[in-house]
């Protein structure tokens, strides 16, 4: 059998590097934060550019770039939710 790597594992935030902001699907302010991101076609983490829809693992959360920021969709673990 073969197995498919999972999202790329990119560590914790790093507060000196940059980063988009983290939200989760139902944050009420995503809206209004999309809006304020000047380039909504990728997301950063850590300094490293990731394209819209790319999927990455942070610590225990999995994480979306959906217009220039991240959004929180589940854990890392879907046998530990």
């Amino acid at each position: 059998m073969v197995s498919t790597p999972g999202p790329r594992n990119v560590g914790a935030i790093d507060p000196n590097l940059k980063t988009s902001p983290v939200l989760e699907e139902t944050d009420e302010e995503s809206y209004e934060l999309r809006q304020a991101v000047p380039d909504g076609s990728v997301c950063y983490f850590n300094g490293q550019v990731f394209a819209s829809g790319a999927l990455v693992r942070s610590g225990s959360a999995i994480l979306k770039c959906q217009q220039g920021v991240w959004i929180e969709i589940g854990p890392a673990d879907p046998r530990n939710p």
